[in-house]
C-alpha cells in the first residue's frame, strides 16, 4: 500500500512543483519586453519535440538529445535580463520593514516633486529597489549623498551642469545623478509624449524602479512603474502610490503571499494618458 501511495504522489508533487515554477516564472517575464521572444521560443521547442516524436524522425530525435544543453545554455543568454529579475526579487524577499523610514524618503520625494512642479522645473527621479539601476543606463555622475528636497532641487535647477537626466536613488541617499535612462520603444505611446517621459517609462519596462517624473513645461507631475505609465497625478495620489509599492509592512509576510504579490502588483491606473508633448530633448540633452 505504501510502495503504491509512494509511486502516485512523488509525480504529484513533481508535477505540481513544476506547474508552479512555470506559472509565476511566465508571471514574472509578462508584459517585458521579452515575453514576446519566450513565446517564440517555447513555440520552436514544441513543435520540434512533437514533430520528432510523431514522426519518428530519428536524427531529429538525436540532434535534440545531443544539443539539448546547449539549448539550456542559449535560453539563460536570450533570457538574461528576466532571469536577472526573477533573482534579484527573490533574494530581495521582505522579512522586516522599517516602515518609518521608508515613510520619510518618500517625504522627501514629494516635498521635491511640490516645489520643482510649483515653478516648473522639469525633473526625472528613479527610485531603485531590488534591481542595480546603474546597469540599465548610461553615464551618470556619482554623487553618493543625502537624499534631501534641497540637494535634488539644486540638481535640477535650470543650468546647473547635472540637471539634465535622471537622478537613481537608493534608500535616503541619492547614488547617480545626469543619468541617461533607456527610452521606451512601445508604438501605441502618443508622438506628442515627452523624451522625459518615455525614459521614465523605458526604465519601467527594463527594471523594477519607480519613476516620477515633473514635466518643464506644464508641471505636470507623473510616474511610471512596471510598464505602466500615468499622468498629472496629484500630491495625494502619488503619496498613496508609493506607499502602496515602497512600504514593507512591520510584520513578515510568508513566501507564497510575498511571491503573488510580486508578480500581481500594478498601479491603480489606466492606459497612458495622452497629453500635450512637455517639449524635451532626451536626457543628457538641453531641453525647452
Amino acid at each position: 500500500m505504501w510502495t503504491s501511495l509512494q509511486s502516485v504522489w512523488r509525480p504529484a508533487l513533481e508535477i505540481l512543483i513544476l506547474a508552479v515554477a512555470i506559472y509565476y516564472a511566465s508571471r514574472f517575464v509578462r508584459g517585458t519586453r521579452g515575453w514576446p521572444v519566450v513565446i517564440g521560443f517555447v513555440i520552436v521547442v514544441v513543435a520540434l519535440a512533437l514533430a520528432t516524436t510523431l514522426l519518428d524522425l530519428k536524427v531529429l530525435q538525436w540532434m535534440l538529445g545531443t544539443f539539448s544543453a546547449f539549448i539550456a545554455v542559449a535560453a539563460l543568454v536570450i533570457f538574461q535580463p528576466e532571469l536577472r529579475r526573477m533573482l534579484g526579487e527573490l533574494g530581495n524577499l521582505p522579512l522586516f520593514g522599517a516602515a518609518h523610514e521608508q515613510r520619510e524618503n518618500i517625504e522627501v520625494i514629494i516635498q521635491t516633486v511640490e516645489r520643482l512642479a510649483d515653478v516648473r522645473i522639469g525633473a526625472l527621479m528613479a527610485i531603485e529597489q531590488s534591481i542595480q539601476l546603474q546597469e540599465a543606463v548610461e553615464s551618470g555622475i556619482v554623487v553618493d549623498c543625502e537624499a534631501t528636497p534641497e540637494m535634488l532641487e539644486t540638481i535640477f535647477f535650470p543650468n546647473n551642469a547635472i540637471h539634465d537626466g535622471g537622478v537613481i536613488i537608493k534608500g535616503d541617499r541619492i547614488a547617480y545623478a545626469a543619468c541617461i535612462f533607456p527610452l521606451t520603444q512601445r508604438p501605441d505611446l502618443s508622438k506628442s509624449l515627452g523624451t522625459r517621459h518615455r525614459a521614465a517609462i523605458g526604465l519601467s519596462e527594463e527594471t523594477d524602479a519607480v519613476v516620477v517624473a515633473v514635466s518643464e513645461e506644464t508641471g505636470a507631475i507623473s510616474y511610471a512603474y512596471k510598464s505602466q505609465f500615468v499622468r498629472g497625478v496629484s500630491l495625494v495620489e502619488l503619496r498613496a502610490f508609493l506607499t502602496s509599492v515602497l512600504v514593507r509592512p512591520v510584520k513578515a509576510r510568508g513566501f507564497v503571499k510575498w511571491l503573488r504579490s510580486r508578480t500581481t502588483e500594478r498601479p491603480k491606473a489606466g492606459p497612458v494618458a495622452v497629453a500635450k508633448s512637455d517639449g524635451h530633448a532626451p536626457p543628457g540633452q538641453p531641453g525647452k
